[in-house]
């Protein structure tokens, strides 16, 4: 199990190399939905999403002597890909990176411009990670997994750190979740230290492997995923995922989301902040338009995990809402 003492070191050890990300009040949202909306701009972080902090927070627990030894892999759909390859160029360090073959050209743009080598392959991200883990135990690399590690949820609970030190009468926070090293690593901090604070996790409906594990009460293996523009959080999990038992544990209620609602709120960011967000940033927002009434004059958090989406699925959206 992750503590609260593992996320303040993470944040200690990630501090030079990332930013504390703005959490501001949606004064528009806010009147739109009658709460106190407050926004975690994540989509502001450094390599575009907050998946840098668990990339830098792994790679740093190894001295420098030792990391500059080491060949580091990493798999994703791309977020956690672009902050692989930030930590390494960051740090000076080798290694390479796996993609599935469906990742988005923004992302597979910014990962080829940083120079890591790259390799494509499986049609989602649990086949490109179970290939990824394999590669890195017939090699001996050392393997920076995009949530099923301690050090990797750790590092991506100093999102929950940071809100509840610049929001303390935080009421609610909602989430996105893919793999759930976000939520895991918020609930690890939030629900022990703060346990009033009601956790909500979200997933699109075309990719809900988390919940349906939920449900189900262990974590499904099937492929079930569906194209969805919530991109980020698509794909299953790992039979092994220690992310699984903690959200099971903590999240106090789970959402599906709607291709047309994710669609509506990348629209709706763009309208009243005049700023991108990708797919699974939307998430939360559609939730909380969806349950408003639940929350009126509640303090409510929202975390913008990424701003990634692909021109060709921008323009398509900005399309059908000029129609």
């Amino acid at each position: 199990m992750i503590d609260s003492n593992q996320i303040r070191d993470a944040a200690d050890r990630i501090r030079q190399y990332l930013y504390r990300t703005p959490c501001e009040i949606s004064p528009v949202i806010s009147h739109q939905l009658g709460c106190n909306v407050f926004l975690k701009f994540e989509n502001q972080q450094v390599s575009g999403s907050f998946k840098a902090r668990g990339a830098f927070n792994k790679i740093l627990t190894y001295g420098k002597e030792e990391r500059d030894d080491r060949f580091f892999v990493a798999a994703s759909t791309g977020n956690h890909a672009a902050a692989f390859c930030s930590a390494l160029i960051t740090l000076n360090l080798t290694g390479r990176v796996y993609l599935p073959e469906n990742v988005g050209d923004s992302k597979l743009e910014y990962i080829k411009s940083t120079g890591v080598p790259l390799e494509l392959f499986g049609k989602n991200s649990l086949h490109t990670e179970v290939y990824c883990r394999k590669i890195a135990e017939e090699n001996e690399y050392t393997l920076v997994h995009p949530y099923n590690d301690p050090q990797i949820i750790a590092g991506q609970g100093t999102v929950g750190l940071e809100f509840i030190e610049q929001h303390p009468d935080l009421d609610v926070l909602i989430v996105p979740v893919g793999g759930g090293g976000l939520i895991a690593g918020i609930a690890a901090f939030l629900k022990i230290l703060h346990p009033r604070i009601r956790l909500i996790g979200c997933q699109p409906v075309q990719s809900p492997e988390m919940v349906r594990s939920i449900e189900q009460g262990h974590i499904i293996e099937e492929d079930i995923s569906k194209p969805t523009l919530s991109d980020g959080t698509a794909g299953g999990m790992e039979p092994s995922s220690i992310t699984f038992e903690i959200c099971q544990q903590y999240v106090d209620e789970w959402a599906l989301i709607e291709e047309d609602e994710i669609a509506f709120e990348i629209i709706n960011m763009i309208q009243t902040h005049q700023m991108i967000i990708e797919g699974a940033a939307a998430l939360p927002l559609a939730y909380l338009r969806k349950n408003a009434s639940r929350y009126q004059q509640k303090n409510v958090g929202i975390v913008l995990t990424g701003k990634r989406i692909s021109f060709q699925k921008l323009n398509d959206l900005l399309h059908t809402a000029g129609s």
